[in-house]
């Protein structure tokens, strides 16, 4: 068996961008052969898929699945939008959608579980299609909500196809209650997250650094108001209590009456039920989120269109 040195595999990599595994397994294929360890990872899409590893990929598809009282969101990432409307990409998505949902929407669990009638993990049908396509895609982020007791409701918006879309959110509603009545409930909560971006469920879930941030804020704010300290304080409270309005579940204005607060909506549901209802959790994921684009990636896609 020939030796494969690092230094044949720091060659092959810097000729192809194929991954350094990749690389020693082509040279191991090829009998050190570098030239045909380099036509190997041609022939299975991977240096082609490594080179287009660095473009920007901040369009794609948010993918959800439930059952019962478990949900998974997944975000797979392409350069373009022609690309989520692709039929392939959106099968991708969907099948990894409910891989995701086996795994409790745990990244790494997710990117090296099986893929489906393949042979390969998710990661390398992942690049398998990026070979296929000709974009970058990134797996970006998968998240699991499960309640011991109750469902778990979802909402998508614009939609692209079956648990497909631009904006994903998994609720976890608590309760005893009767589970279709639960899920209209929370189907509406989760229609209401996606409109109005709350940060937390309650006050005491929000990260103490935040709120010590936020109130910082408002003190230098108030500071120059010329009111007495004891005022100030006064002032800073009430502020903070707007600021919770704004990014506390619970403390908002529910979207669908504009009028009653979330905290009561859940409590009149209760009552209703017969049974307690809580709010256990939420996670909403919307496409693209916190990707930075560059003007050039921009560019690049005029000119993709243009040819």
């Amino acid at each position: 068996m020939v030796q494969i040195s690092a230094s044949m595999v720091k060659e092959l990599r810097g000729r192809t961008g194929a991954g350094m595994l990749d690389c020693k397994k082509a040279l191991v294929e090829s009998g050190g052969d570098i030239e045909a360890a380099g036509e190997w990872l041609r022939k299975k899409g991977l240096a082609a898929a490594a080179k287009k590893s660095g473009r920007v990929a901040a369009e794609g598809l948010v993918g959800l699945r439930t059952a019962g009282g478990r949900g998974a969101l997944v975000e797979v990432n392409a350069e373009t939008d022609f690309v989520a409307r692709n039929e392939s990409f959106q099968e991708f998505v969907g099948a990894v959608s409910d891989i995701a949902l086996t795994v409790g929407g745990d990244p790494a669990a997710l990117k090296a579980a099986d893929y489906p009638d393949s042979g390969r993990t998710v990661e390398g049908e992942l690049t398998n299609l990026i070979a296929t396509i000709g974009e970058n895609m990134t797996l970006r982020r998968s998240a699991g909500l499960s309640v011991e007791e109750g469902i778990v409701a979802s909402y998508m918006h614009n939609s692209a196809g079956p648990g497909l879309g631009k904006i994903g959110v998994l609720v976890g509603m608590k309760s005893s209650a009767d589970p279709e009545a639960l899920q209209q409930l929370g189907k509406q909560v989760a229609m209401h997250i996606a409109a109005s971006s709350p940060r937390a469920v309650t006050a005491e879930d929000l990260d103490a650094g935040t709120v010590e941030k936020e109130r910082e804020i408002l003190r230098e704010q108030a500071a120059g108001s010329g009111k007495p300290p004891e005022i100030v304080e006064k002032m800073i409270e009430g502020r903070l209590r707007k600021f919770y309005e704004e990014v506390v579940l619970m403390n908002q204005t529910w979207v669908i009456d504009g009028e009653s607060k979330v905290s009561k909506v859940i409590a009149a549901a209760a009552k209703e039920f017969g049974a307690p209802v809580e709010i256990a959790g939420f996670v909403c994921y919307r496409l693209g989120e916190g990707v930075e684009r560059r003007a050039d990636d921009f560019a690049a896609e005029v000119a993709q269109l243009a040819g």
